[in-house]
């Protein structure tokens, strides 16, 4: 994997390159979803070992900056009664951490729109503080860090690092080894979650009570040509935490079940830790009808076709 590194430049120099600050900085979020999860191990530390092939919606929450003398955070959306500790939310901890590093004495007034669902599998926090990193470094007009981004965003959570490219990847380790990838097609996907937190420590700690065994780490080709290749190689990988999962929310084998009743549907499985799971179909409207059967009888799902 390539680093994120810039290099900072000295103040007097900043002083003369930087741009006049922008009014508001904007950035979406994109939802990550992980197609697959194989777990492949366990380091001394207790972090997980995973492969996962990632990729990334056209639809997320979104984050606006300007400037302000504090660092201050306001989440509103549909989804904004579910981040109830403002203080304590990861986009928060990226600024102050990203401010600190780079002994800014500049603040943010930071606005989170909250579209996607709280604990979701989809990636929402570590995209939301992602997109927060990038939109600081433009709004505060740093030509570059001498540190290396990738390590800041991986000491902010494993997802992080992946989140800051959001495009198509294969992940490995805790998250910090990206291999970028290809799909040669336009991918059309249903995400359905039916409303329900889950904990990722909980279902580590399911899965371990059950014992399930560790996967083997795979190889992926550079590109993927066709949505068949694409299915091949997910139908010979899993998400192992699928079972975990389903034993904390059932709901999670419910909404796989509605999802593959719909004959359009090449793929499902669960994103993440959930309980968002995924269709994968061939064009939008097919992804569309299957939104439409599925909610006449669970209306208080939550539904996006990307």
């Amino acid at each position: 994997m390539k680093s994120l590194l810039l290099k900072l430049e000295p103040k007097s120099e900043m002083a003369k390159k930087s741009r006049e600050p922008l009014t508001v900085i904007s950035r979406t979020a994109r939802a990550k979803i992980n197609l697959d999860l194989l777990i492949t191990g366990r380091r001394d530390d207790g972090y997980h070992l995973l492969d996962s092939l990632v990729v990334f919606a056209d639809y997320g929450d979104e984050i606006h900056v300007r400037p302000s003398e504090e660092l201050t955070l306001t989440v509103s959306g549909p989804f904004a009664k579910g981040l109830t500790d403002t203080d304590d939310n990861l986009v928060l901890k990226a600024a102050r951490l990203l401010r600190e590093t780079l002994n800014i004495q500049a603040g943010a007034e930071i606005c989170l729109v909250k579209n996607l669902p709280v604990a979701s599998g989809i990636g929402g926090g570590s995209a939301d503080a992602a997109a927060t990193l990038l939109a600081l470094l433009d709004l505060w007009a740093v030509d570059g860090i001498s540190h290396d981004l990738d390590e800041m965003a991986l000491s902010l959570g494993a997802d992080v690092p992946v989140c800051l490219r959001s495009r198509t990847m294969h992940m490995k380790g805790t998250g910090e080894i990206l291999s970028p990838l290809s799909l040669n097609f336009p991918l059309f996907m249903l995400l359905v979650n039916p409303g329900v937190q889950v904990s990722t420590a909980e279902i580590f700690k399911i899965r371990s009570a059950q014992k399930a065994p560790f996967s083997v780490s795979r190889q992926l080709p550079d590109e993927i040509s066709t949505l068949n290749d694409l299915v091949d190689i997910l139908s010979g990988g899993r998400n192992d935490l699928t079972d975990a999962a389903g034993v904390l929310c059932p709901e999670i084998t419910l909404v796989l079940d509605k999802i593959q009743e719909n004959s359009d549907c090449a793929h499902s499985a669960m994103s993440g830790s959930g309980a968002t799971c995924y269709g994968l179909f061939t064009t939008p409207e097919a992804a569309a009808r299957a939104a439409v059967n599925i909610s006449g009888n669970f209306p208080n799902w939550w539904f996006k076709v990307c």
